[in-house]
């Protein structure tokens, strides 16, 4: 067996492994999915322009994940939270996806997302040590009313 070399990627060979596996997963889905790719960040500024609160999220082929969601501390019980949720739910829905899908440890907020319609799928114990991490899936095709929305042209697929 020869001898197999492992190196450090820089950001170029990063981008290059990414663009293989987004090449490999277009192969593997709809047309009319394979360009629905859309980064949707938003946030909440107090009156002097600081940020309170945000939400990054990704809309991916038939679904929303939000990869983030955060309220400052002394912002919290506001509401802030619940209005970013809502609004990504809110353009979700409009563009016709299946689900939105999320991960929250025990310390963050599993409780608040349960509170807005969330299921659990599942928790992985001792994640980071001495808690949980929980990941949860609200169905959105139940009272789903929008068309398909428009394709996004550029970055195709996975992330």
């Amino acid at each position: 067996m020869s001898q197999i070399n492992i190196n450090p990627s820089t950001s170029e060979d990063s981008e290059y492994v990414r663009e293989q596996l987004i090449a490999f997963n277009a192969a593997h889905v709809s047309e009319e999915l394979r360009h629905r790719y859309e980064e949707l960040n938003f946030n909440i500024k107090n009156e002097t322009g600081e940020i309170v609160a945000g939400v990054l999220s990704t809309l991916c082929w038939n679904w929303l994940e939000v990869d983030i969601l955060w309220v400052n501390s002394e912002q919290r019980h506001r509401g802030y939270g619940s209005q970013l949720l809502l609004e990504v739910e809110r353009i979700a829905r409009e563009k016709s996806c299946d689900f939105v899908m999320l991960n929250t440890f025990s310390y963050q907020a599993p409780e608040f997302y349960k509170k807005h319609g969330y299921q659990l799928i599942t928790t992985i114990e001792n994640a980071p040590t001495g808690h949980s991490h929980y990941y949860f899936k609200k169905d959105l095709t139940k009272d789903k009313t929008c068309e398909i929305g428009q394709n996004q042209e550029g970055y195709n697929g996975y992330h």
